[in-house]
């Protein structure tokens, strides 16, 4: 595989979006990391190459493509908008080192207020009929459906915050259920830190980032969580349950209407998925063989809050998603001052394609 094969088959894919209706744009290489710092925090300096520039300050090259693009379609787009675009991203790859840290990206994004589930069903049909060649194993999910099911629980305002922080990061959302739950025991070192009456007292000089104002406000956070009591039972069994939907999409939409009658909070994102369905089928898509799974996209980037899909190639564990995507409704109204617009989209890699012509 050469750089001049991957060049051209993202100016093809990119040729393809354009024809399709699509603004090309170019976006630069060196972002202002201010801005993705405020957006996922100081965990993206894990996956992402941070420098320092004399006169801009702290940069990041470009992880993605997402955020750059909202940011011109929130400063100057028209509406409704479709833009594509072609070029490098760079990823720190710690856990994967046998993975690219430099690769390239072809996108394809909408934004459009009048007809998401529409907006949502020409993405991902757009996708699938210029990845067909390929053998692609294609798979949904809703990220919407669990922000739902989290917003409805019966509990304070902290814990649900503490949830929604952790959507994207499973091992820890779990940890959470299982603690605000009371299925796993405090540790003894908390049991003495709550039960203590002034646990400064006995502390010896502050280090660190943090002053004993921050150490005593996060100390009384604790107790109060810990005064909160269990979660009902029944309501983490309903997330459990929601969370092990992996079927066709039909079976799935039919479950998950079953989980509705007993937590409502998720009923209007159900038939937002169901409106999906329809708009996928109006598209040419089989729904009735396409696999839906409600845990797909909580371990990508956070800005996904709503419909997510993926493209895998068979037999290829080790790599990547060939094309990955999804909506981020939140997103435009965190970068739009004020001003929000349904938006959704998705990219394919240009290389991983390259290589799978390779083994024909």
């Amino acid at each position: 595989m050469s750089l001049s094969q991957i060049k051209s088959k993202a100016a093809a894919l990119k040729q393809g979006f354009v024809e399709a209706g699509a603004q090309p744009v170019e976006c630069a290489v060196l972002l202002p990391a201010e801005t993705l710092l405020d957006l996922y925090g100081e965990d993206i300096r894990t996956r992402a190459y941070v420098t320092h520039d004399p006169v801009k300050g702290e940069v990041m090259l470009r992880p993605d493509f997402t955020v750059p693009v909202v940011q011109m379609h929130m400063d100057e787009g028209a509406d409704p908008a479709r833009y594509t675009y072609a070029g490098e991203v760079f990823r720190r790859q710690e856990e994967h080192p046998e993975r690219a840290s430099e690769y390239h990206q072809v996108g394809y994004e909408i934004f459009d207020r009048d007809d998401p589930a529409g907006a949502d069903a020409e993405v991902f049909a757009r996708f699938a009929e210029v990845l067909s060649p390929y053998g692609l194993r294609p798979v949904i999910g809703d990220i919407g459906i669990l922000i739902a099911a989290v917003q409805g629980l019966e509990i304070s305002e902290a814990r649900r915050g503490a949830l929604m922080r952790h959507i994207w990061r499973p091992r820890r959302f779990r940890a959470l259920l299982d603690r605000y739950s009371g299925r796993s025991l405090t540790p003894p070192s908390r049991v003495a830190l709550l039960t203590s009456m002034d646990p400064m007292s006995a502390a010896g000089p502050v280090i660190g980032l943090r002053d004993a104002d921050e150490i005593a406000a996060r100390v009384a956070a604790l107790k109060a969580d810990a005064a909160e009591g269990p979660l009902a039972g029944g309501q983490v069994e309903l997330l459990e349950e929601l969370l092990k939907v992996s079927e066709t999409c039909l079976n799935a939409l039919e479950h998950l209407r079953d989980i509705a009658v007993d937590l409502p909070a998720v009923g209007e994102a159900v038939e937002r998925f169901a409106a999906r369905c329809e708009a996928l089928t109006a598209r040419g898509v089989d729904v009735s063989g396409l696999q839906f799974d409600a845990n797909f996209g909580r371990t990508s980037m956070e800005y996904y809050d709503g419909f997510v899909f993926g493209f895998a190639a068979q037999g290829r564990a080790d790599w990547p998603l060939v094309a990955s995507g999804g909506r981020y409704d939140a997103l435009t109204r965190q970068l739009g001052a004020g001003r929000e617009i349904p938006a959704v989209g998705g990219v394919i890699r240009p290389g991983l394609l390259v290589d799978l012509e390779a083994d024909v």
